[in-house]
């Protein structure tokens, strides 16, 4: 097999593993939630209503973004041993990963395929300033279309970025300090504390955050597959611009699928405590008027 074809596998395999690894663990880890049922008495660990200053059910931006805050960060200090026992896996899985970051590392390297590259430099911003002209597309959609579930996207979407690469893969970034691959020579080369911006992939958060919240509001497998496989693909752009090892990637893509699957699921629930409709109102002198019915 010439050095081209060994390049090309190595792309493939890259992009694929990471897209399945992400797509069959990011169900069990233990920030993830599944879709609430919506039984007549809601389950005590269901996220509680928002409440606006009067006292009654609100879901605004501010008030989810800091609802999903705390309850994404603040979630290890109510882990349980099978929660505790998903995470060790996690850090397992990715420790795992990080024995191929050199051989990946140096196909990359060598890989001066001009597809490769077009690919590599026109999907890599989906996992930058990109990421926020597809949220911006889903809110102006739902505005025109009057669809609340792309609105809800654009909303979750964006809160999970800020949670997910604002505060939490920015955090372990400060702390590990490992160094990028292309200015280094050594694959565990981690300066804690002292700069280093490679662990885990900012890019990689960011697009698995979106992909995620998408994937988890619509169930078209075709709409899924777009998804993971466009934040797959903006990890492979990452690894083959030698600005991460393939173990920062799948960090990353993990840390993003694992909050916006969260924020996702608690948002929609959230949304779902109340329902208002106005309806018109006659009296039996013949009084009319309009009336608002909210429903939890």
């Amino acid at each position: 097999m010439n050095r081209s074809n060994r390049s090309s596998v190595s792309r493939t395999c890259t992009a694929g593993f990471l897209l399945v690894f992400l797509l069959s663990g990011s169900a069990g880890l233990p920030l993830a939630a599944e879709e609430p049922a919506t039984p007549a008495a809601p389950p005590s660990d269901q996220p509680a209503p928002l409440k606006t200053e009067e006292g009654q059910p609100g879901t605004s931006f501010m008030q989810l973004l800091l609802a999903d805050f705390k309850d994404t960060v603040g979630a290890p200090l109510h882990w349980q041993g099978r929660e505790w026992g998903l995470f060790s896996l996690s850090v397992a899985g990715v420790a795992a990963v990080s024995l191929a970051d050199r051989p990946i590392r140096d196909s990359e390297l060598h890989d001066n395929n001009r597809f490769a590259n077009t690919v590599a430099d026109n999907i890599e911003p989906l996992g930058s300033y990109a990421a926020f002209g597809v949220l911006g597309a889903f809110y102006l959609g739902g505005l025109a279309g009057h669809d609340d579930r792309a609105k809800a996207v654009a909303e979750d979407g964006l809160i999970s970025i800020l949670i997910a690469d604002g505060v939490v893969t920015s955090a372990l970034k400060f702390v590990a300090g490992r160094r990028r691959p292309r200015d280094t020579g050594r694959t565990y080369d981690f300066n804690p504390f002292h700069g280093g911006a490679s662990f885990p992939s900012g890019h990689a958060t960011q697009a698995f955050a979106v992909a995620s919240v998408i994937a988890y509001e619509y169930d078209s497998p075709w709409i899924k597959g777009a998804a993971y496989g466009s934040a797959a693909l903006v990890g492979f752009a990452r690894v083959h611009h030698q600005a991460h090892w393939v173990s920062d990637v799948v960090a990353g893509g993990l840390i993003g699928t694992v909050v916006g699957r969260t924020v996702a699921a608690h948002n929609r629930a959230r949304r779902s405590t109340h329902h208002v409709a106005v309806v018109p109102l006659s009296g039996p002198h013949g009084e009319t008027g309009l009336g608002a019915v909210v429903s939890f």
